[in-house]
């Protein structure tokens, strides 16, 4: 399915999760593969943890199922990838993210995560790059996320839809995490509209309102995968110190090297983490 003006969720009408039933049906038979296990989210950093999860049997574009765009962020690979791991379990990797920032609106931001439950997924494995506010931290740092807070002000719930969000980053999974990785830290997770990084008075208000990782992803797809009853993990790769803490200018560039040279580390480290799911 090409973007297009047509695309079936910018229809106000249209029935979101019908939408990603129709995906996951897309899924199963451009894949062979019935139903998917676990769905990994791979954020900027993270490509090469596809390579080391299993054996991969089945690659597509992501336009090529129903609702999904191609990814506008350099770093972003563009497919869906079915793969068979050691112990049996089927991952669905996502790297066609569409970040909030592109202006598509909240139902397409996590289109993903909702074909990802239609496909039969119950744990959702999101990762990102993102800035870092404690100065204990360095880039290159993967941290697993505790919590957030959601700066975009949206939500992909719609209506009267109550979601209890307490342990929404899944206490049991971070603990199986810290098992593989006994180093990890943990931090909150600061989600801002961008695409702009965030001014140093940005950072100092999130630090204050109890923030540890600034990013332009994540919280709205964490939220509708809670609503679909999945059970969530989150990571994110300090790529770089955020404004006012760093005292060079931010850039993309920056972003992109931060996450190539510790790809390597922390791809071992995801695979190694899916691996005990």
């Amino acid at each position: 399915m090409s973007d297009s003006i047509t695309h079936p969720l910018d229809d106000p009408g249209a029935d979101p999760f019908a939408v990603a039933a129709d995906a996951a049906a897309d899924i199963a038979r451009l894949t062979g593969v019935d139903r998917h296990d676990i769905a990994l989210t791979l954020g900027s950093g993270w490509g090469k943890a596809a390579d080391l999860i299993g054996e991969t049997t089945a690659t597509l574009a992501a336009t090529d199922v129903t609702g999904f765009s191609a990814p506008a962020l350099a770093g972003h690979v563009g497919s869906l990838r079915s793969i068979l791991t050691s112990s049996g379990k089927r991952v669905l990797v996502i790297g066609a993210r569409t970040h909030y920032y592109e202006g598509h609106g909240v139902r397409r931001v996590v289109h993903s995560v909702r074909t990802a439950a239609a496909t039969g997924a119950k744990t959702m494995v999101l990762t990102n790059g993102a800035g870092g506010i404690k100065p204990t931290w360095t880039p290159g740092q993967p941290v697993l996320i505790s919590d957030h807070i959601n700066l975009t002000g949206d939500s992909p719930l719609e209506g009267a839809t109550f979601i209890d969000l307490t342990d929404l980053y899944s206490t049991r999974l971070r603990d199986l995490a810290r098992h593989v990785d006994p180093s990890l830290e943990e931090g909150v997770y600061c989600q801002f509209r961008g695409p702009q990084y965030e001014t140093p008075a940005e950072v100092r208000m999130a630090k204050t309102i109890g923030g540890h990782i600034v990013g332009m992803s994540t919280t709205l797809e964490a939220i509708a995968a809670r609503e679909s009853g999945m059970e969530i993990l989150g990571f994110s790769l300090i790529t770089n110190m955020a404004a006012g803490i760093q005292t060079t200018p931010l850039s993309h560039r920056e972003v992109l090297e931060a996450g190539q040279a510790a790809e390597p580390v922390i791809s071992a480290l995801l695979a190694r983490v899916i691996g005990q799911l």
